[in-house]
């Protein structure tokens, strides 16, 4: 059995076993498919997506999990972000929750060049840019977009998720799942993660709608 030094080590070690697009994420009907995941990417380093606020040089959100849904325009592109967080105490949960709060601040994703240059996976080797459909050309300089639409899966200990559940309401945009749900083998093909997840597409509030 393999031992992980920390249960984020752990969340990300699973996560890099999740799709492309987020599990049950219907793809697009008759377009191309802007899903990528931005965060955890199969190699190491620091050169992947991360969230920050307008004119914030120094604080910024990397969560556990980041799927990226780009959309718009060369002229006009914006990003939907599917993100997963672990949260291994209350404290930490609160910290999270507040990053992704409703707020008339317009959240931007930054997605650095190296990113966009690689390859989208291991036996993929498409540069990520093209995958987009919103770069005319290779990039030379960092992709930043406004966050258009934001849903937030929060794992939780046991002994919270007990609590949240009997006591809390979620806002729109957030999903809760025990922590054994992201450090499952293979979790992402959990038919119960992958109709959660399908509740959070865009189109999901609407009747009829095509994904």
């Amino acid at each position: 059995m393999v031992m992980y030094p920390s249960l984020d080590k752990l969340v990300r070690t699973r996560l890099r076993q999740w799709p492309q697009r987020p599990p049950g994420m219907a793809a697009k009907t008759g377009s191309p498919d802007g899903w990528l995941r931005g965060r955890p990417c199969e190699t190491n380093g620091t050169n992947f997506p991360f969230l920050k606020l307008p004119g914030s040089n120094r604080f910024r959100t990397l969560p556990d999990g980041l799927w990226l849904n780009f959309g718009g325009t060369m002229h006009e592109p914006f990003v939907d972000i599917f993100a997963i967080e672990a949260c291994g105490s209350l404290g930490n949960l609160l910290d999270k929750r507040s990053r992704f709060a409703p707020s008339t601040h317009s959240l931007l994703a930054v997605c650095p060049v190296p990113w966009l240059m690689h390859g989208v996976m291991a036996n993929d080797t498409t540069p990520r840019w093209k995958v987009t459909g919103v770069i005319r050309e290779e990039p030379t300089m960092p992709l930043i977009l406004p966050v258009r639409d934001i849903k937030v899966m929060y794992g939780l200990k046991d002994r919270h998720y007990q609590g949240f559940t009997e006591s809390q309401i979620p806002h729109p945009h957030e999903y809760f799942v025990p922590m054994d749900a992201l450090t499952a083998e293979r979790g992402h093909e959990s038919p119960a993660i992958q109709a959660l997840v399908a509740r959070s597409a865009v189109n999901a509030n609407f009747l009829g709608a095509g994904p």
